[in-house]
């Protein structure tokens, strides 16, 4: 084949593969504190607008031939209008968004004997969350300046769904942190497959969520897995839809093996389910 040729096909590959990931599935919409608003912003023929949220940038994306901007909401946030500031053409818009109010439910749970200090950490194991937490912070203030974004997530692992994304948690009857992401059981050493692709922002072993991986999708799309029994990838790695992230476990604070999935949008946590629902639909037929 000739050189010419060549770039006429690799041309080719990139219309097609851009013309899929616009036309990939967004994730489902839920305006409500935890959820995800979808903001449709104009036709693709005019500049690319930039979007902020409570002073962070916004994913946006061409979408069926419309700019459009995924906006996460964080789970404190009081339902209410809530301003979104689009920049487009030198000129700066204001749009207000409705937040609705929903009602996560409670959940009780008993750890086990030896597990207790994951409910009142003692001093050095305080003094290891602070030092974690700086590192959680610089991973999820990842940015990536992609074009497409693949945001129709497949499943992980085929596992059943534990604890939903929200639900507000007390340990040996203390209040802590809402549940943060989405529980899928599975039994130990079962593999972990990327959702989509994405690169490795990072990997660790954290005191809350033990052996941990996440990926940076683009544009502070960010996926968490943690309690992970075995870690396959490194820190700088590429990965493709279906390779093997690791194996299921039960490090961190847990009461059995499970993967707790985390996914992050403008450094806030949303609800995996938003990204995985039409996958959950399909494996639970």
């Amino acid at each position: 084949m000739t050189e010419s040729r060549l770039r006429r096909a690799a041309f080719l590959c990139l219309l097609l593969l851009s013309a899929a990931a616009a036309a990939a599935p967004l994730p489902e919409e839920s305006p409500v504190p935890g959820g995800v608003v979808i903001l449709k912003l104009g036709s693709n023929r005019h500049p690319k607008p930039k979007v902020w949220f409570d002073k962070r940038p916004v994913m946006v994306i061409d979408h069926q031939g419309d700019w459009t901007a995924l906006v996460g909401i964080p789970l404190q946030t009081t339902p209410g209008s809530r301003p979104v500031e689009v920049f487009q053409d030198g000129q700066k818009v204001t749009v207000e968004v409705e937040i609705l109010p929903k009602e996560y439910p409670a959940q009780y749970i008993k750890l086990p004997k030896g597990k207790e200090r994951y409910v009142s950490p003692p001093a050095e194991d305080l003094a290891r969350i602070k030092r974690e937490r700086k590192i959680l912070g610089k991973i999820l203030s990842t940015w990536s300046q992609t074009e497409t974004v693949d945001t129709d997530f497949h499943l992980p692992v085929h596992g059943r769904v534990g604890s939903p994304f929200g639900l507000r948690r007390f340990f040996n009857g203390e209040p802590r942190n809402p549940h943060s992401g989405l529980d899928l059981v599975a039994p130990a050493g079962t593999p972990i497959k990327a959702p989509a692709a994405g690169k490795v922002i990072d990997t660790g072993d954290f005191f809350f969520t033990g052996n941990a991986v996440f990926l940076d999708h683009g544009q502070g799309l960010i996926s968490g897995y943690f309690h992970m029994q075995r870690i396959d990838v490194k820190p700088g790695q590429k990965v493709q839809r279906g390779d093997i992230l690791g194996t299921v476990g039960a490090t961190g604070r847990v009461t059995g093996p499970h993967l707790h999935m985390n996914v992050y949008l403008n450094r806030t946590k949303v609800d995996p389910e938003l990204f995985l629902r039409r996958h959950l639909k399909t494996a639970a037929k």
